[in-house]
């Protein structure tokens, strides 16, 4: 998808949102849209929450070792101000920011920017996870990918906590999750 304009030749954003669980792909899929976006030569924007360090402290990895530049931010407002010249804003793991991202989102939809977001719809427990139901209400095209349940092979769409650890946030990967599909995750 490109920016879209009317016929009086107005830009006119979207959003699109990635989501699903943790080693579904989203954030391959996030770097995939937005390297397709600068060979479209429109000018690209990567944002995400500064407390996600697991990989590099500024870019956007996936689990497959792909990435892309990236700017870390500690609150989305900053979103706001750092895209001003964007065509197009990636955001991801979307569900570690502020509520405030919603209103970021669409603000930047309506100043005809193309806004990708990627982030866990679910937490650990299988409970809508931070902002992340709002974005998918208020997106234009949405996403849902599936990871592969590691205890039956069948699809996954939870991010099961092998650790101990308390709290809904734990910044983690192999070492802490793995995929279980509903079924699984209960056992």
């Amino acid at each position: 998808m490109f920016i879209e304009q009317n016929i009086n030749g107005e830009k006119r954003g979207f959003i699109e949102v990635i989501c699903g669980s943790m080693f579904s792909g989203k954030t391959e899929e996030l770097i995939r849209r937005l390297k397709r976006a600068k060979i479209a030569n429109l000018n690209v924007e990567i944002f995400k929450p500064a407390i996600d360090t697991r990989f590099d402290q500024n870019k956007v990895v996936s689990h497959d070792a792909n990435s892309i530049h990236s700017t870390p931010v500690d609150h989305s407002s900053k979103i706001l101000l750092l895209s001003e010249n964007a065509d197009v804003v990636g955001i991801d793991e979307a569900q570690f920011f502020d509520e405030d991202v919603i209103r970021v989102a669409e603000q930047l939809a309506m100043q005809g920017k193309r806004v990708i977001v990627a982030g866990l719809d679910m937490d650990y427990l299988g409970k809508p996870f931070g902002p992340m139901p709002q974005l998918l209400s208020i997106g234009d095209f949405i996403t849902k990918l599936h990871a592969i349940c590691l205890q039956c092979g069948h699809l996954a769409n939870i991010s099961y906590r092998t650790s101990e650890e308390d709290g809904t946030v734990v910044i983690g990967e192999k070492n802490n999750y793995e995929p279980r599909c509903r079924i699984c995750a209960s056992k």
